[in-house]
Protein backbone atom coordinates (compact mmCIF):
# COMPACT_ATOMS: atom_id res chain seq x y z
CA UNK A 1 0.00 0.00 0.00
CA UNK A 2 1.29 3.56 -1.16
CA UNK A 3 0.26 6.29 0.99
CA UNK A 4 1.07 9.81 0.05
CA UNK A 5 -1.10 12.28 1.84
CA UNK A 6 -2.68 13.46 4.94
CA UNK A 7 -6.33 12.46 3.74
CA UNK A 8 -5.11 8.90 2.69
CA UNK A 9 -3.44 7.90 6.08
CA UNK A 10 -6.35 9.86 7.70
CA UNK A 11 -8.69 7.35 5.97
CA UNK A 12 -6.12 4.04 6.51
CA UNK A 13 -6.24 5.30 10.26
CA UNK A 14 -10.48 4.59 10.20
CA UNK A 15 -10.07 1.30 8.57
CA UNK A 16 -7.84 -0.10 11.17
CA UNK A 17 -9.51 -2.77 14.05
CA UNK A 18 -8.90 -2.30 17.29
CA UNK A 19 -6.57 -4.24 18.10
CA UNK A 20 -4.51 -2.82 15.07
CA UNK A 21 -5.36 0.82 16.28
CA UNK A 22 -4.16 0.49 19.18
CA UNK A 23 -0.57 -0.75 18.08
CA UNK A 24 -0.78 2.23 16.15
CA UNK A 25 -1.46 4.23 18.76
CA UNK A 26 1.60 2.80 20.95
CA UNK A 27 4.16 3.01 17.82
CA UNK A 28 2.93 6.67 16.63
CA UNK A 29 3.53 7.79 20.56
CA UNK A 30 6.88 6.14 20.48
CA UNK A 31 7.65 7.91 17.07
CA UNK A 32 6.58 11.41 17.80
CA UNK A 33 8.59 11.00 21.33
CA UNK A 34 11.60 10.55 19.03
CA UNK A 35 11.19 13.33 16.90
CA UNK A 36 10.66 15.44 19.69
CA UNK A 37 13.42 14.15 21.23
CA UNK A 38 15.65 15.08 18.48
CA UNK A 39 13.92 18.23 17.72
CA UNK A 40 15.42 19.14 20.91
CA UNK A 41 18.54 17.87 21.04
CA UNK A 42 19.13 20.25 17.66
CA UNK A 43 17.86 23.12 19.88
CA UNK A 44 20.24 22.81 22.31
CA UNK A 45 23.06 21.83 20.31
CA UNK A 46 22.12 25.19 17.97
CA UNK A 47 22.17 27.34 21.31
CA UNK A 48 18.16 27.86 20.90
CA UNK A 49 17.59 27.21 24.67
CA UNK A 50 20.15 28.83 26.51
CA UNK A 51 18.62 31.58 26.93
CA UNK A 52 15.43 30.03 28.41
CA UNK A 53 18.49 27.87 31.06
CA UNK A 54 19.86 30.90 32.03
CA UNK A 55 16.74 32.24 32.97
CA UNK A 56 15.92 29.58 34.82
CA UNK A 57 19.05 29.33 36.90
CA UNK A 58 18.80 32.78 37.45
CA UNK A 59 15.42 32.16 38.89
CA UNK A 60 17.12 29.56 40.74
CA UNK A 61 19.70 31.46 42.51
CA UNK A 62 16.95 34.43 43.45
CA UNK A 63 15.18 32.02 45.58
CA UNK A 64 12.45 32.02 42.94
CA UNK A 65 12.24 28.85 42.36
CA UNK A 66 10.08 25.91 44.53
CA UNK A 67 11.22 22.05 44.84
CA UNK A 68 8.60 19.80 43.54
Amino acid sequence: MNINTLQEIERAVTQLSSEELAAFRTWFAKFDAAVWDQQFEADVEAGRLDALAERALQHLQEGRCTDL
